[in-house]
Protein backbone atom coordinates (compact mmCIF):
# COMPACT_ATOMS: atom_id res chain seq x y z
CA UNK A 1 0.00 0.00 0.00
CA UNK A 2 1.28 3.65 -0.78
CA UNK A 3 0.98 4.80 3.23
CA UNK A 4 2.65 1.51 4.59
CA UNK A 5 -1.09 0.56 5.78
CA UNK A 6 -1.60 -3.29 6.11
CA UNK A 7 -4.48 -5.62 6.92
CA UNK A 8 -4.43 -7.13 10.15
CA UNK A 9 -3.62 -11.02 11.09
CA UNK A 10 -0.98 -12.84 8.52
CA UNK A 11 -1.55 -9.67 6.78
CA UNK A 12 1.70 -8.53 8.07
CA UNK A 13 3.68 -11.20 6.89
CA UNK A 14 5.24 -10.33 3.78
CA UNK A 15 4.13 -8.11 1.24
CA UNK A 16 1.10 -8.76 -1.69
CA UNK A 17 3.06 -8.37 -4.51
CA UNK A 18 4.68 -11.92 -3.43
CA UNK A 19 1.82 -13.58 -3.86
CA UNK A 20 2.68 -16.09 -5.66
CA UNK A 21 5.64 -17.03 -3.99
CA UNK A 22 4.20 -17.17 -0.74
CA UNK A 23 1.00 -19.11 -1.90
CA UNK A 24 3.00 -21.44 -3.39
CA UNK A 25 1.02 -21.28 -6.77
CA UNK A 26 3.87 -20.59 -9.18
CA UNK A 27 3.74 -17.97 -11.79
CA UNK A 28 0.98 -15.73 -11.87
CA UNK A 29 -1.71 -17.07 -14.56
CA UNK A 30 -2.32 -15.63 -17.38
CA UNK A 31 -5.38 -14.24 -18.67
CA UNK A 32 -5.53 -16.17 -21.79
CA UNK A 33 -5.43 -19.28 -19.35
CA UNK A 34 -8.44 -18.00 -17.51
CA UNK A 35 -10.08 -17.87 -20.61
CA UNK A 36 -9.07 -21.38 -21.82
CA UNK A 37 -10.27 -22.97 -18.43
CA UNK A 38 -10.28 -26.72 -18.80
CA UNK A 39 -9.97 -26.76 -22.64
CA UNK A 40 -6.55 -26.31 -22.38
CA UNK A 41 -5.52 -29.56 -20.59
CA UNK A 42 -8.81 -31.72 -21.44
CA UNK A 43 -7.50 -30.81 -25.60
CA UNK A 44 -10.85 -30.15 -26.33
CA UNK A 45 -10.96 -28.05 -29.97
CA UNK A 46 -13.24 -24.93 -29.40
CA UNK A 47 -16.39 -24.64 -30.49
CA UNK A 48 -15.98 -24.03 -34.56
CA UNK A 49 -15.77 -20.26 -35.46
CA UNK A 50 -14.99 -19.02 -32.33
CA UNK A 51 -12.00 -17.15 -31.62
CA UNK A 52 -9.74 -16.34 -28.82
CA UNK A 53 -11.68 -13.35 -27.49
CA UNK A 54 -15.16 -14.42 -27.78
CA UNK A 55 -13.62 -17.58 -25.97
CA UNK A 56 -12.71 -14.98 -23.08
CA UNK A 57 -16.24 -13.51 -23.56
CA UNK A 58 -18.21 -16.56 -23.19
CA UNK A 59 -15.69 -17.88 -20.10
CA UNK A 60 -15.93 -14.93 -18.08
CA UNK A 61 -19.51 -14.29 -19.00
CA UNK A 62 -19.54 -11.25 -17.37
CA UNK A 63 -21.30 -8.07 -19.24
CA UNK A 64 -21.38 -5.32 -16.70
CA UNK A 65 -24.40 -2.64 -17.19
CA UNK A 66 -22.60 0.37 -16.16
CA UNK A 67 -19.23 1.59 -17.95
CA UNK A 68 -17.42 2.53 -14.67
CA UNK A 69 -17.28 -1.20 -13.89
CA UNK A 70 -16.79 -2.21 -17.75
CA UNK A 71 -13.70 -0.39 -16.78
CA UNK A 72 -12.83 -1.76 -13.99
CA UNK A 73 -13.15 -5.50 -15.30
CA UNK A 74 -11.31 -4.44 -18.95
CA UNK A 75 -8.24 -3.32 -16.73
CA UNK A 76 -8.43 -6.85 -14.72
CA UNK A 77 -8.41 -8.61 -17.66
CA UNK A 78 -5.57 -6.57 -19.45
CA UNK A 79 -2.79 -7.85 -16.92
CA UNK A 80 -3.43 -10.43 -13.75
CA UNK A 81 -0.81 -8.39 -11.90
CA UNK A 82 -3.02 -4.86 -11.95
CA UNK A 83 -3.38 -3.58 -8.00
CA UNK A 84 -6.95 -1.58 -7.92
CA UNK A 85 -6.10 1.36 -5.58
CA UNK A 86 -9.21 3.21 -5.68
CA UNK A 87 -12.31 1.43 -5.71
CA UNK A 88 -14.71 2.57 -3.31
CA UNK A 89 -16.48 5.40 -5.47
CA UNK A 90 -17.84 3.00 -6.99
CA UNK A 91 -20.25 1.96 -4.04
CA UNK A 92 -22.16 4.72 -4.75
CA UNK A 93 -25.83 5.68 -4.00
CA UNK A 94 -27.11 4.02 -6.87
CA UNK A 95 -24.57 0.98 -6.27
CA UNK A 96 -26.62 0.81 -3.14
CA UNK A 97 -29.73 1.17 -4.83
CA UNK A 98 -29.56 -1.50 -6.82
CA UNK A 99 -28.41 -3.61 -4.43
CA UNK A 100 -31.18 -3.25 -2.05
CA UNK A 101 -33.61 -3.88 -4.77
CA UNK A 102 -32.02 -7.29 -5.18
CA UNK A 103 -33.03 -7.61 -1.32
CA UNK A 104 -35.90 -10.50 -1.08
CA UNK A 105 -38.89 -8.83 0.47
CA UNK A 106 -39.22 -11.91 2.50
CA UNK A 107 -36.51 -11.79 4.06
CA UNK A 108 -35.72 -12.41 7.94
CA UNK A 109 -34.73 -9.10 9.58
CA UNK A 110 -30.95 -9.30 11.09
CA UNK A 111 -30.14 -8.01 14.93
CA UNK A 112 -31.63 -4.23 13.86
CA UNK A 113 -35.27 -6.18 13.29
CA UNK A 114 -35.50 -3.72 10.01
CA UNK A 115 -37.48 -5.45 6.98
CA UNK A 116 -37.18 -4.38 3.49
CA UNK A 117 -40.64 -2.66 3.61
CA UNK A 118 -39.88 -0.55 6.64
CA UNK A 119 -36.56 0.37 5.22
CA UNK A 120 -38.23 1.23 1.53
CA UNK A 121 -40.42 3.88 3.34
CA UNK A 122 -38.16 6.68 3.46
CA UNK A 123 -35.19 4.71 1.03
CA UNK A 124 -33.40 7.86 -0.98
CA UNK A 125 -32.37 9.45 2.58
CA UNK A 126 -31.62 6.00 4.32
CA UNK A 127 -29.62 5.15 1.45
CA UNK A 128 -28.04 8.71 0.91
CA UNK A 129 -27.15 8.60 5.13
CA UNK A 130 -25.73 4.92 4.43
CA UNK A 131 -23.76 6.37 1.98
CA UNK A 132 -22.25 9.35 3.88
CA UNK A 133 -21.21 7.05 6.44
CA UNK A 134 -19.52 4.46 4.26
CA UNK A 135 -17.45 7.33 2.78
CA UNK A 136 -16.48 9.11 5.88
CA UNK A 137 -15.34 5.49 7.75
CA UNK A 138 -18.27 5.96 10.18
CA UNK A 139 -20.05 2.63 9.18
CA UNK A 140 -19.51 -0.05 11.18
CA UNK A 141 -21.35 -3.49 10.59
CA UNK A 142 -24.15 -5.12 13.47
CA UNK A 143 -23.58 -8.54 14.49
CA UNK A 144 -24.59 -11.55 12.13
CA UNK A 145 -27.82 -13.32 13.72
CA UNK A 146 -27.44 -16.85 13.63
CA UNK A 147 -30.11 -19.22 12.84
CA UNK A 148 -29.34 -23.26 11.88
CA UNK A 149 -30.94 -25.42 9.08
CA UNK A 150 -30.84 -29.06 8.55
CA UNK A 151 -27.81 -30.93 6.66
CA UNK A 152 -28.47 -33.88 4.64
CA UNK A 153 -26.43 -35.92 7.05
CA UNK A 154 -28.70 -34.86 9.83
CA UNK A 155 -27.01 -32.05 11.07
CA UNK A 156 -27.29 -28.59 11.11
CA UNK A 157 -25.64 -26.50 8.89
CA UNK A 158 -24.83 -22.34 10.78
CA UNK A 159 -26.63 -19.63 8.59
CA UNK A 160 -25.92 -16.19 9.24
CA UNK A 161 -28.31 -12.83 8.65
CA UNK A 162 -26.84 -9.85 8.62
CA UNK A 163 -29.07 -6.71 9.52
CA UNK A 164 -30.33 -5.08 6.38
CA UNK A 165 -28.23 -1.78 5.68
CA UNK A 166 -25.29 -4.92 6.35
CA UNK A 167 -26.73 -6.60 3.13
CA UNK A 168 -26.61 -3.40 0.71
CA UNK A 169 -23.57 -2.07 1.74
CA UNK A 170 -21.96 -6.37 1.32
CA UNK A 171 -24.27 -6.19 -1.98
CA UNK A 172 -22.56 -3.40 -3.51
CA UNK A 173 -19.38 -3.86 -2.45
CA UNK A 174 -19.56 -7.57 -4.21
CA UNK A 175 -20.67 -5.87 -7.09
CA UNK A 176 -17.13 -3.91 -7.86
CA UNK A 177 -15.39 -7.09 -6.30
CA UNK A 178 -17.13 -9.47 -9.01
CA UNK A 179 -15.90 -6.70 -11.58
CA UNK A 180 -12.08 -7.27 -10.74
CA UNK A 181 -11.94 -11.02 -9.83
CA UNK A 182 -14.95 -12.20 -12.99
CA UNK A 183 -11.16 -11.76 -14.83
CA UNK A 184 -9.46 -13.70 -12.57
CA UNK A 185 -11.32 -16.76 -12.15
CA UNK A 186 -10.53 -20.13 -13.96
CA UNK A 187 -12.71 -21.86 -16.28
CA UNK A 188 -13.80 -24.69 -14.17
CA UNK A 189 -15.03 -22.55 -11.07
CA UNK A 190 -18.75 -22.15 -11.25
CA UNK A 191 -20.30 -20.82 -8.25
CA UNK A 192 -21.94 -17.99 -7.11
CA UNK A 193 -20.48 -16.33 -10.20
CA UNK A 194 -22.32 -14.28 -13.01
CA UNK A 195 -23.87 -16.38 -15.73
CA UNK A 196 -23.14 -19.67 -14.06
CA UNK A 197 -25.17 -21.90 -11.56
CA UNK A 198 -25.10 -25.67 -10.36
CA UNK A 199 -26.53 -27.06 -13.78
CA UNK A 200 -24.04 -25.21 -15.57
CA UNK A 201 -21.54 -27.20 -13.59
CA UNK A 202 -22.97 -30.33 -13.91
CA UNK A 203 -23.04 -29.74 -17.93
CA UNK A 204 -19.40 -29.06 -17.74
CA UNK A 205 -18.38 -32.30 -15.39
CA UNK A 206 -20.59 -34.64 -17.82
CA UNK A 207 -18.88 -33.60 -20.94
CA UNK A 208 -15.68 -34.19 -19.24
CA UNK A 209 -16.47 -37.60 -18.17
CA UNK A 210 -18.05 -38.51 -21.51
CA UNK A 211 -15.18 -37.03 -23.42
CA UNK A 212 -11.96 -37.27 -21.59
CA UNK A 213 -10.09 -40.30 -20.51
CA UNK A 214 -11.34 -40.12 -16.95
CA UNK A 215 -10.99 -43.30 -15.34
CA UNK A 216 -10.89 -41.97 -11.89
CA UNK A 217 -13.09 -40.14 -9.87
CA UNK A 218 -11.88 -37.95 -6.67
CA UNK A 219 -15.10 -36.45 -4.99
CA UNK A 220 -14.05 -34.33 -1.96
CA UNK A 221 -15.76 -32.74 0.65
CA UNK A 222 -13.99 -29.60 2.45
CA UNK A 223 -15.10 -30.30 6.12
CA UNK A 224 -17.26 -26.85 7.31
CA UNK A 225 -15.63 -24.61 4.38
CA UNK A 226 -17.22 -21.41 5.27
CA UNK A 227 -16.73 -21.51 9.26
CA UNK A 228 -13.04 -22.40 8.65
CA UNK A 229 -11.94 -19.77 6.30
CA UNK A 230 -8.92 -17.86 7.98
CA UNK A 231 -9.34 -14.38 7.76
CA UNK A 232 -5.68 -13.20 7.81
CA UNK A 233 -5.02 -15.47 4.98
CA UNK A 234 -8.21 -14.22 3.05
CA UNK A 235 -7.21 -10.23 3.35
CA UNK A 236 -3.72 -11.21 2.35
CA UNK A 237 -5.28 -13.22 -0.92
CA UNK A 238 -7.55 -9.51 -1.79
CA UNK A 239 -4.62 -7.46 -0.94
CA UNK A 240 -3.03 -8.99 -4.51
CA UNK A 241 -5.81 -7.65 -6.33
CA UNK A 242 -7.24 -5.28 -4.41
CA UNK A 243 -5.11 -1.97 -2.70
CA UNK A 244 -8.39 0.54 -1.74
CA UNK A 245 -7.28 0.12 2.27
CA UNK A 246 -11.00 1.55 2.38
CA UNK A 247 -12.54 -1.79 0.75
CA UNK A 248 -9.57 -4.45 2.70
CA UNK A 249 -11.32 -2.05 6.37
CA UNK A 250 -15.05 -2.94 5.20
CA UNK A 251 -14.41 -6.83 4.47
CA UNK A 252 -12.48 -7.05 8.03
CA UNK A 253 -15.23 -5.13 9.59
CA UNK A 254 -17.79 -7.57 8.27
CA UNK A 255 -15.31 -10.61 9.17
CA UNK A 256 -15.12 -9.29 13.03
CA UNK A 257 -18.80 -8.26 13.32
CA UNK A 258 -19.47 -11.48 15.44
CA UNK A 259 -22.34 -13.33 16.01
CA UNK A 260 -25.79 -13.05 17.86
CA UNK A 261 -27.16 -16.23 19.43
CA UNK A 262 -29.70 -16.42 22.42
CA UNK A 263 -29.31 -13.06 22.47
CA UNK A 264 -25.53 -13.45 23.65
CA UNK A 265 -22.72 -11.94 21.22
CA UNK A 266 -20.15 -13.98 20.53
CA UNK A 267 -16.33 -12.83 18.60
CA UNK A 268 -15.40 -14.71 15.05
CA UNK A 269 -12.19 -15.60 14.36
CA UNK A 270 -12.01 -17.33 11.25
CA UNK A 271 -14.83 -18.21 8.55
CA UNK A 272 -17.41 -16.52 6.52
CA UNK A 273 -21.35 -16.59 7.71
CA UNK A 274 -23.39 -18.31 5.10
CA UNK A 275 -26.21 -15.99 4.13
CA UNK A 276 -24.01 -12.81 3.92
CA UNK A 277 -23.87 -10.82 0.19
CA UNK A 278 -20.13 -10.46 0.65
CA UNK A 279 -19.87 -14.69 1.75
CA UNK A 280 -19.87 -15.67 -1.72
CA UNK A 281 -17.24 -13.52 -3.78
CA UNK A 282 -14.80 -13.99 -0.41
CA UNK A 283 -15.06 -17.96 -0.54
CA UNK A 284 -14.26 -17.76 -4.54
CA UNK A 285 -11.82 -15.53 -3.90
CA UNK A 286 -10.29 -17.48 -1.05
CA UNK A 287 -10.39 -21.04 -2.82
CA UNK A 288 -9.02 -19.65 -5.82
CA UNK A 289 -5.49 -19.18 -4.47
CA UNK A 290 -5.97 -22.24 -2.44
CA UNK A 291 -7.27 -24.80 -4.41
CA UNK A 292 -7.76 -23.80 -7.90
CA UNK A 293 -4.58 -22.11 -9.09
CA UNK A 294 -2.57 -24.86 -7.16
CA UNK A 295 -4.64 -27.63 -8.91
CA UNK A 296 -4.11 -25.98 -11.94
CA UNK A 297 -0.43 -26.05 -11.64
CA UNK A 298 -0.16 -29.59 -10.38
CA UNK A 299 -2.08 -31.10 -13.28
CA UNK A 300 0.30 -29.25 -15.65
CA UNK A 301 3.62 -30.05 -14.47
CA UNK A 302 3.08 -33.24 -11.85
CA UNK A 303 0.18 -35.44 -13.38
CA UNK A 304 1.30 -38.14 -15.27
CA UNK A 305 -2.37 -38.58 -17.22
CA UNK A 306 -5.12 -35.90 -18.10
CA UNK A 307 -6.93 -34.29 -15.11
CA UNK A 308 -10.29 -32.80 -15.23
CA UNK A 309 -11.37 -30.37 -12.74
CA UNK A 310 -14.94 -29.03 -11.55
CA UNK A 311 -15.84 -26.36 -8.34
CA UNK A 312 -18.89 -24.62 -7.75
CA UNK A 313 -18.51 -22.90 -4.08
CA UNK A 314 -16.96 -25.83 -1.52
CA UNK A 315 -18.00 -28.72 -3.64
CA UNK A 316 -15.08 -30.04 -5.58
CA UNK A 317 -15.05 -33.09 -8.22
CA UNK A 318 -11.30 -33.98 -10.04
CA UNK A 319 -11.54 -36.44 -12.87
CA UNK A 320 -8.38 -38.42 -13.11
CA UNK A 321 -6.85 -40.97 -15.95
CA UNK A 322 -4.74 -42.77 -13.62
CA UNK A 323 -5.43 -44.12 -10.58
CA UNK A 324 -2.02 -43.23 -9.02
CA UNK A 325 -2.72 -39.60 -10.14
CA UNK A 326 -5.81 -39.59 -8.23
CA UNK A 327 -3.92 -41.05 -5.03
CA UNK A 328 -1.11 -38.37 -5.16
CA UNK A 329 -3.52 -35.68 -5.77
CA UNK A 330 -5.71 -36.13 -2.81
CA UNK A 331 -2.78 -36.56 -0.31
CA UNK A 332 -1.05 -33.60 -2.00
CA UNK A 333 -4.48 -31.85 -1.53
CA UNK A 334 -4.57 -32.46 1.94
CA UNK A 335 -1.21 -31.14 2.85
CA UNK A 336 -2.16 -27.97 0.70
CA UNK A 337 -5.62 -26.93 2.44
CA UNK A 338 -3.62 -28.13 5.74
CA UNK A 339 -1.76 -25.30 5.24
CA UNK A 340 -4.74 -22.82 5.42
CA UNK A 341 -6.33 -24.37 7.84
CA UNK A 342 -8.75 -26.42 5.89
CA UNK A 343 -9.41 -30.09 6.06
CA UNK A 344 -11.58 -32.91 4.12
CA UNK A 345 -14.32 -34.98 5.15
CA UNK A 346 -12.76 -38.04 5.42
CA UNK A 347 -16.13 -39.72 5.32
CA UNK A 348 -17.05 -37.63 1.95
CA UNK A 349 -13.91 -37.90 -0.03
CA UNK A 350 -13.67 -40.54 -2.09
CA UNK A 351 -11.44 -42.20 -4.83
CA UNK A 352 -14.05 -43.45 -6.97
CA UNK A 353 -12.88 -45.87 -10.77
CA UNK A 354 -15.36 -44.60 -12.90
CA UNK A 355 -15.82 -43.73 -16.90
CA UNK A 356 -16.61 -45.44 -20.08
CA UNK A 357 -12.89 -46.94 -19.74
CA UNK A 358 -13.74 -48.14 -16.18
CA UNK A 359 -16.70 -49.32 -17.09
CA UNK A 360 -15.43 -51.61 -20.08
CA UNK A 361 -12.69 -52.91 -17.82
CA UNK A 362 -14.96 -53.80 -14.85
CA UNK A 363 -17.27 -55.59 -17.54
CA UNK A 364 -14.77 -57.54 -19.00
CA UNK A 365 -13.64 -58.46 -15.50
CA UNK A 366 -17.40 -59.67 -14.56
CA UNK A 367 -18.00 -57.23 -12.25
CA UNK A 368 -20.85 -54.76 -11.50
CA UNK A 369 -20.55 -51.24 -12.70
CA UNK A 370 -18.71 -48.49 -11.66
CA UNK A 371 -19.69 -47.07 -8.73
CA UNK A 372 -21.38 -43.94 -8.02
CA UNK A 373 -20.63 -40.13 -6.59
CA UNK A 374 -23.18 -37.54 -5.36
CA UNK A 375 -22.59 -33.59 -6.74
CA UNK A 376 -24.75 -30.57 -6.59
CA UNK A 377 -27.48 -32.88 -5.27
CA UNK A 378 -27.29 -35.57 -7.66
CA UNK A 379 -26.34 -39.17 -7.79
CA UNK A 380 -23.64 -39.76 -11.06
CA UNK A 381 -23.76 -43.00 -12.22
CA UNK A 382 -22.39 -45.55 -15.37
CA UNK A 383 -24.79 -46.68 -17.74
CA UNK A 384 -25.41 -47.38 -21.74
CA UNK A 385 -28.06 -45.88 -23.99
CA UNK A 386 -30.63 -48.00 -25.78
CA UNK A 387 -28.16 -48.56 -28.78
CA UNK A 388 -25.35 -49.59 -26.12
CA UNK A 389 -23.34 -46.53 -26.10
CA UNK A 390 -21.54 -45.85 -22.80
CA UNK A 391 -23.00 -42.19 -20.84
CA UNK A 392 -23.49 -40.66 -17.72
CA UNK A 393 -26.71 -40.46 -15.88
CA UNK A 394 -27.98 -38.92 -13.27
CA UNK A 395 -30.96 -39.08 -10.33
CA UNK A 396 -31.91 -37.21 -7.74
CA UNK A 397 -29.59 -38.01 -4.88
CA UNK A 398 -31.92 -39.82 -1.96
CA UNK A 399 -30.77 -38.52 0.80
CA UNK A 400 -31.79 -34.46 -0.37
CA UNK A 401 -35.05 -36.33 -1.73
CA UNK A 402 -35.59 -37.86 1.98
CA UNK A 403 -34.78 -34.65 3.46
CA UNK A 404 -36.82 -32.79 1.56
CA UNK A 405 -39.80 -34.30 2.13
CA UNK A 406 -39.24 -34.51 5.42
CA UNK A 407 -39.38 -30.58 5.56
CA UNK A 408 -42.53 -30.90 3.25
CA UNK A 409 -44.24 -32.99 5.91
CA UNK A 410 -43.46 -30.25 8.59
CA UNK A 411 -45.01 -27.52 6.64
CA UNK A 412 -48.21 -29.47 5.54
CA UNK A 413 -48.77 -29.44 9.30
CA UNK A 414 -48.39 -26.03 9.74
CA UNK A 415 -50.74 -25.38 6.40
CA UNK A 416 -53.31 -28.30 7.34
CA UNK A 417 -56.12 -25.81 7.98
CA UNK A 418 -55.93 -23.69 5.23
CA UNK A 419 -57.89 -23.52 2.09
CA UNK A 420 -57.39 -26.35 -0.18
CA UNK A 421 -57.07 -23.96 -3.08
CA UNK A 422 -53.97 -21.97 -0.98
CA UNK A 423 -52.69 -25.33 -0.28
CA UNK A 424 -52.79 -26.27 -4.10
CA UNK A 425 -51.28 -23.24 -4.97
CA UNK A 426 -48.32 -23.58 -2.61
CA UNK A 427 -47.87 -27.77 -3.80
CA UNK A 428 -47.81 -26.33 -7.48
CA UNK A 429 -44.74 -24.04 -7.25
CA UNK A 430 -43.06 -26.53 -4.67
CA UNK A 431 -43.14 -29.15 -7.89
CA UNK A 432 -42.49 -26.42 -10.45
CA UNK A 433 -39.34 -25.41 -8.60
CA UNK A 434 -38.14 -29.28 -7.90
CA UNK A 435 -38.78 -30.02 -11.71
CA UNK A 436 -37.09 -26.62 -12.73
CA UNK A 437 -33.67 -27.80 -10.52
CA UNK A 438 -33.76 -31.72 -10.60
CA UNK A 439 -35.50 -32.24 -14.27
CA UNK A 440 -32.76 -33.38 -15.99
CA UNK A 441 -32.45 -36.38 -18.89
CA UNK A 442 -32.77 -39.51 -17.42
CA UNK A 443 -34.15 -38.29 -14.09
CA UNK A 444 -37.76 -38.70 -14.89
CA UNK A 445 -38.16 -42.33 -12.19
CA UNK A 446 -37.04 -39.85 -9.47
CA UNK A 447 -39.41 -36.73 -10.49
CA UNK A 448 -42.15 -38.97 -10.65
CA UNK A 449 -41.26 -40.77 -7.26
CA UNK A 450 -40.86 -37.30 -5.59
CA UNK A 451 -44.54 -36.14 -6.70
CA UNK A 452 -46.23 -39.78 -5.61
CA UNK A 453 -44.45 -38.78 -2.31
CA UNK A 454 -46.09 -35.37 -2.38
CA UNK A 455 -49.33 -36.87 -3.23
CA UNK A 456 -49.20 -39.51 -0.28
CA UNK A 457 -48.51 -36.55 2.01
CA UNK A 458 -50.99 -34.18 0.64
CA UNK A 459 -54.09 -37.53 1.42
CA UNK A 460 -52.77 -37.66 4.52
CA UNK A 461 -52.46 -33.98 5.65
CA UNK A 462 -56.36 -33.71 4.68
CA UNK A 463 -57.13 -36.78 6.42
CA UNK A 464 -55.85 -35.36 9.30
CA UNK A 465 -57.66 -32.81 9.53
CA UNK A 466 -61.27 -34.26 8.49
CA UNK A 467 -63.73 -35.59 11.38
CA UNK A 468 -62.95 -38.91 9.78
CA UNK A 469 -59.66 -39.08 10.49
CA UNK A 470 -58.74 -39.76 6.73
CA UNK A 471 -59.49 -39.13 2.95
CA UNK A 472 -60.14 -42.37 0.58
CA UNK A 473 -58.51 -42.49 -2.52
CA UNK A 474 -61.55 -42.12 -4.45
CA UNK A 475 -62.55 -38.53 -2.51
CA UNK A 476 -58.52 -37.80 -2.93
CA UNK A 477 -58.96 -38.14 -6.93
CA UNK A 478 -61.83 -36.11 -6.89
CA UNK A 479 -60.26 -33.41 -4.78
CA UNK A 480 -57.46 -33.51 -7.60
CA UNK A 481 -59.73 -33.61 -10.87
CA UNK A 482 -60.27 -30.28 -9.13
CA UNK A 483 -56.30 -29.43 -7.98
CA UNK A 484 -54.60 -30.87 -10.65
CA UNK A 485 -50.59 -30.73 -9.17
CA UNK A 486 -48.08 -30.62 -12.05
CA UNK A 487 -47.14 -33.92 -13.36
CA UNK A 488 -43.06 -34.34 -13.99
CA UNK A 489 -41.29 -32.28 -16.24
CA UNK A 490 -37.75 -32.58 -18.09
CA UNK A 491 -36.07 -29.04 -18.98
CA UNK A 492 -32.68 -29.85 -20.50
CA UNK A 493 -32.67 -29.94 -23.53
CA UNK A 494 -30.85 -32.82 -25.36
CA UNK A 495 -27.50 -31.93 -26.16
CA UNK A 496 -25.79 -34.79 -27.14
Amino acid sequence: MSDGWLPSGAANEGQPQDAASWMGVGPLHSIDEVAEGNEVMEKRERQEGITTEQAKGRTLRWQALLPNLRRVNEAARRSGQTRFTALLHHVDVGALERAFRRQRRAASPGVDGVTVAEYEQALESNLQHLHDRVHSGQYWPAPVRRSYIPKSDGGRRPLGIPALEDKIVQGAVAEVLSAVYEADFLGFSHGFRPGRSPHSALAALEKALMTQRVSWVLDLDIRTFFDSVDHGWLIRMLGHRIADRRILRLIERWLKAGVLESGRWEPVEVGTPQGSGISPILANVFLHYVVDLWVNQWRRHRAAGQIVVCRYADDLVIGCQREGDGKTLLVALKDRLAQFGLSLHEGKTRLVEFGRFAARNRQAAGLRRPETFDFLGFTHYCSETRGGRFTVKRKTQAKRMVRKLKALREEMAHRMHTPIREQHRWLCQVLRGHCQYYGVIFNYRSLRAFRDCVLRLWRRTLGARSQKGHVTWVSFKKILAIFPLPEPAIHQAWHR
